[in-house]
């Protein structure tokens, strides 16, 4: 380790990139840009998977949203055309008959104008179990969600977004214990929640049974959210879902406009499957790149050796041994190969804070441990490709090389 503090070797290690610039910025380019891209990709990679992530939130994904369609079938007497319209008894018979049901929830909504004091907005309004917190968990940021309590007694309370209290409430405004009127219907307020971008921001929710009451449902809903336990398929569980309804609807058992549906479970294996690929294609694409940098500087330092032949020998034959010759090439290696991994890390890291600052990714990051396994392969197989030239300038005999013109 002792050459390592030499500063004759560090000299001639300045003195070689000082007369060979151009050569110098090319052989570390393609170690720069393969650490780089990896990087940048990595990075880019995290930032699709946590713009995904808030997207969805806590929602459970291994869920179906279902609701009534028109029949394209005639069937038993029935014309095609019929409206198709759930009932909470279709949710007592899934929950009963379907395998690897979690959750059964049904929801109505409806819009409407929503008014506190001088204030007023066109919102969706909901009527909800409090079970939809079980799939699609709310970030209470105060109070609490609808309860079996609001339920059994048909209480007129609600529970906003974040994004309604902003377009409804003076700043610092205490929100919660106050009255909105919601189509002319006043409800207290006991919740306010920071919503994720799937499920909508201006969203106002109020117990299922006060929905139904007052909008005159019955026993009908307009749609249901279908959970399946973690080691459901999904997929399996929807198609089950849709025969029992068409047992139950008398629906066509080829009809398949009867219903309407989002195999949301589905679509995020696709996604994932998706994310999961990328993420192995970049590994791939930058440690391709990587390895392509460094032969590339083993390529390079073969040519310097070969314009160096001449001093080498003269080296030589002031006594200079081959070990000394090798370690100098070798350090020249790791030299440009930890100049090109260091600049390529910083300049990742100030593309990914461009991208974040622009909002273009979701906090677009790489763990820094990735970074340092992926600097140390690049030191590492710097490292290696120096022994190539450094072997070949140990083979050249001075008397040769003084001859070399």
């Amino acid at each position: 380790m002792k050459f390592l503090f030499d500063k004759d070797s560090w000299q001639e290690i300045y003195e070689s990139i000082r007369k060979n610039k151009t050569r110098t910025a090319i052989t570390i380019f393609g170690a720069f840009w393969g650490i780089l891209l990896l990087v940048g990709l990595l990075g880019a990679a995290k930032g699709i998977e946590n713009g995904f992530n808030s997207m969805f939130g806590d929602f459970a994904t291994n869920s179906v949203f279902m609701s009534g369609g028109r029949t394209s079938k005639a069937f038993k007497g029935f014309q095609e055309g019929r409206q198709i319209t759930l009932t909470t008894s279709d949710v007592e018979k899934i929950r009963n008959e379907v395998d690897g049901i979690e959750f059964v929830v049904p929801r109505n909504v409806t819009g409407g104008m929503v008014v506190y004091g001088l204030k007023t907005a066109n919102l969706t309004i909901f009527g909800d179990y409090p079970l939809l917190d079980k799939i699609q968990k709310k970030n209470l940021t105060e109070g609490r969600f609808i309860n079996q309590n609001d339920i059994n007694e048909n209480k007129k309370v609600c529970v906003i977004s974040t994004e309604v209290y902003k377009q409804l409430y003076d700043k610092d405004e205490e929100a919660l214990g106050s009255y909105l009127k919601v189509n002319d219907i006043g409800y207290k307020v006991v919740g306010i929640y920071k919503p994720s971008r799937f499920e909508g921001t201006n969203n106002v929710h109020i117990p299922f049974s006060t929905f139904r009451l007052v909008y005159n449902k019955g026993n009908k809903f307009e749609w249901m959210v279908v959970t399946g336990k973690p080691e459901s398929d999904i997929e399996q569980v929807e198609s089950d879902v849709k025969v029992l309804l068409r047992s139950l609807h008398k629906i066509h058992p080829d009809d398949n406009r009867a219903f309407n549906g989002f195999n949301l479970g589905k679509e995020i294996a696709k996604v994932t499957g998706f994310l999961t690929g990328m993420q192995f294609l970049t590994w791939f694409v930058g440690i391709a790149t990587l390895i392509a940098g460094v032969f590339a500087i083993g390529n390079i330092l073969l040519i310097t050796v070969k314009e160096r032949t001449k001093e080498i020998g003269i080296r030589r034959a002031l006594g200079a041994t081959p070990g000394k010759i090798k370690q100098q090439i070798i350090l020249e290696s790791v030299f440009l190969t930890l100049l090109a991994g260091s600049l390529g890390i910083i300049a990742g890291g100030l593309i990914l804070m461009v991208i974040d600052k622009m909002d273009l990714l979701t906090n677009p990051t790489v763990n820094i441990p990735i970074v340092l396994i992926a600097y140390a392969v690049l030191v590492t197989l710097g490292t290696l490709i120096g022994f190539i030239p450094a072997y070949m300038a140990t083979v050249i005999k001075p008397i040769e090389a003084l001859r070399e013109e």
